[in-house]
């Protein structure tokens, strides 16, 4: 899914998790990052979960430390089962990833530009940030474009 009108990307990114055993390469991720507000993000990085588009080609080595939880009907999370460190979110319809930026050391001009499932977010904190504000709503329409 893109919400940004501008496609910055940078190729062959890589990254891994906090204890190393798995590693990430992506061979071409957005540099517009994305926060989600919906319950699920929330509850899953006691936050908001701040991400870039990796696309579909996304290489993980030490896939024997990958677990994945099917959180939805059209989703699913990946984590390392060593360290916990979250590895990415992945459409189950399109197979399109989209990871955690903090796996990513290297990367520049990384730019935050939208923010989705806006209505989820709590009262408690705010991004100053400007940003495009998407519903839950407008999300899935985007998706059903696509």
């Amino acid at each position: 899914m893109s919400v940004s009108s501008s496609q910055s990307s940078q190729q062959n990114i890589h990254g891994q998790c906090l204890c190393g055993k798995v590693k990430i390469k992506a061979a071409e991720v957005t540099l517009h990052a994305g926060a989600c507000h919906c319950h699920y993000c929330r509850k899953w990085s006691g936050g908001p979960l701040f991400t870039l588009d990796a696309g579909t080609v996304v290489k993980l080595d030490g896939s024997c430390f990958v677990s994945s939880f099917n959180s939805s009907d059209w989703a699913e999370r990946g984590f390392c089962n060593n360290c916990g460190t979250h590895l990415f979110y992945r459409l189950k319809q399109t197979g399109q990833y989209f990871v955690p930026v903090g796996l990513f050391d290297q990367l520049k001009d990384v730019v935050l530009d939208h923010q989705i499932f806006i209505e989820q977010k709590p009262d408690w904190y705010s991004l100053a940030n400007q940003t495009t504000e998407l519903t839950g709503s407008e999300v899935f329409a985007l998706f059903a474009a696509e």
